[in-house]
């Protein structure tokens, strides 16, 4: 599947940044000049841009030029948590239990999300990580082996899938659904729940510049997992004086 343009200007971006080309503070193509050279409207070049300065790739100022954002602001753009972090933030002992590794072969529904023919080849992963003597969260993931060819080889008891991936295919974007649900067979087998119990299940599919790296479903105990985040607002009178 050939990907669309606004995703080809963005890799055009993303790999001149990641290749050194392009340094902290450069100025980036303008919309006019992306329009030209890729052949495609305005609003689509425009499209390409916004969406790396909502993950912290670019900074945009109105009446001025369109820069690579210091590595700084990227990085906390794009830090997807890493389990093991959290648990040891709290002060708590993490713990992975390594239940499944194999090679499988995409079915309709995971085709459609790595963008490939159905039967292609992908790794599986399932891990059980425990917070002290608790299982916390059930990951079962979905890996391409173009990105990630030496995924099964890793020691995911003394390494987190998310350490690795980090280092193997850097990402560059995510996207996140939760769903709540009552506990499945997996769930009341591993993390231990009685059959009804509710949980909550985080769908993340992971980007690197060229292509879909993983699709993990993480599930969680309901009672013992809560979503949360923080936002910055400007004031208004900021906006105004714009």
């Amino acid at each position: 599947m050939a990907d669309s343009k606004y995703q080809q200007i963005k890799s055009h971006i993303l790999q001149r940044i990641e290749t050194g080309r392009w340094q902290e503070g450069d100025a980036v193509p303008s919309e006019n000049q992306l329009a030209g050279e890729f052949g495609v409207s305005r609003m689509t070049a425009r499209r390409a841009l916004q969406e790396l300065a909502e993950q912290g790739v670019l900074q945009r100022t109105q009446g001025a030029a369109t820069c690579v954002a210091p590595l700084k602001s990227q990085s906390s753009m794009l830090q997807i948590r890493n389990i093991a972090d959290e648990i040891r933030e709290r002060e708590r002992h993490h713990r992975a239990q390594v239940i499944e590794l194999a090679e499988i072969q995409a079915d309709n529904a995971l085709a459609a999300h790595f963008a490939l023919p159905v039967g292609s080849k992908l790794y599986s992963s399932l891990i059980c990580h425990w917070q002290d003597d608790e299982p916390l969260q059930l990951e079962q993931r979905f890996v391409n082996p173009a990105l990630a060819p030496d995924y099964l080889k890793q020691d995911f008891s003394a390494l987190t899938p998310h350490e690795y991936l980090c280092t193997a295919a850097p990402l560059t974007e995510a996207e996140h659904r939760v769903e709540a649900l009552l506990a499945d067979p997996l769930a009341i087998q591993y993390l231990h729940l009685q059959a009804g119990m509710p949980c909550l299940r985080l769908h993340r599919t992971t980007w690197s510049r060229d292509g879909v790296v993983s699709h993990a479903l993480l599930t969680h105990p309901g009672e013992k997992y809560q979503l949360g985040g923080h936002l910055t607002f400007v004031p208004s009178e900021r906006i105004n004086r714009r």
